[in-house]
């Protein structure tokens, strides 16, 4: 990735940081956590990697993001804004009544959102048969999704996991934001996930493990990922929970958090 590429993206994931703290703050509380901690790589995805249509949505050769840590919705809807998938103005509107943007992604009610998601491990299952649908249609569109490491704990992950690598889902690029904390504490102490490159290797994926800030990094993960034909990747990527907003940012309560507009422009201000 050239500079020029890359100083973009990152003013994009900025953006896309600032649209998504003032977008909670409408509503006076959401998950802000986990939604900071995926927005490099969200920036990457829809400003760089993805082959997509912000006005054909349901493009059939486009590829596609599930997000199965669905509670990360607001950081999506901001990405999807800043595309040009709909109009900014709906972000106001966050999980408000009629609202086309609930709190976890729903594919019924947002363009652009490929599969609702939110049961924890239920959205990486239905990343997974896309790719083999896609895969039996002789498709060569890419499906990327994002898991949780809290949402890791589920055993319906690890069954994905399985099949997808006995099917050989070259097509399927996994990443788990690896924040290290989960909704009620860290992840250690409540079901330690151990070695998770290892783990992912042992069951037969392509797997990278990566700095998920890092964009040019996690750029040439995606491109290694693609350049092999025989395996699902998964790429690990270490990032930070809450990560840019400074009222969020390392501490332990950042799950889903209570703010105001007014905690909300001064945490823009900083990422200014």
């Amino acid at each position: 990735m050239d500079k020029k590429t890359e100083d973009f993206l990152k003013a994009q994931a900025k953006e896309i940081r600032k649209m998504t703290i003032e977008e909670i703050a409408t509503l006076g509380t959401g998950h802000i956590g986990g939604a900071m901690s995926i927005v490099d790589l969200l920036a990457l995805l829809y400003f760089h990697r993805m082959k997509i249509d912000p006005q054909k949505p349901r493009w059939e050769d486009r590829d596609q993001l599930v997000v199965s840590k669905g509670h990360a919705g607001p950081a999506v809807y901001a990405a999807l804004a800043l595309k040009g998938f709909f109009p900014k103005d709906w972000l106001t509107t966050l999980n408000k009544g009629g609202t086309s943007l609930p709190s976890h992604c729903d594919r019924n009610k947002t363009p652009g959102i490929d599969m609702t998601t939110g049961s924890l491990g239920q959205g990486f299952s239905a990343a997974i048969g896309i790719a083999l649908g896609l895969k039996m249609d002789k498709k060569t569109s890419t499906v990327y999704t994002i898991i949780g490491d809290g949402e890791s704990n589920e055993g319906q992950v690890w069954e994905g996991a399985l099949f997808a690598s006995f099917q050989k889902l070259s097509n399927l690029i996994a990443f788990t934001d690896y924040n290290k904390q989960q909704l009620d504490g860290f992840t250690k102490d409540i079901l330690d996930l151990g070695d998770l490159g290892a783990k992912w290797e042992s069951f037969g994926w392509f797997t990278q493990v990566v700095d998920g800030h890092d964009i040019a990094a996690l750029d040439s993960a995606i491109e290694k990922a693609l350049s092999q034909t025989e395996k699902p990747s998964m790429i690990v990527m270490n990032t930070i929970k809450g990560k840019g907003c400074n009222f969020a940012e390392g501490i332990e309560k950042n799950h889903s958090m209570v703010f105001d507009m007014e905690k909300a422009k001064e945490a823009i201000a900083a990422l200014a």
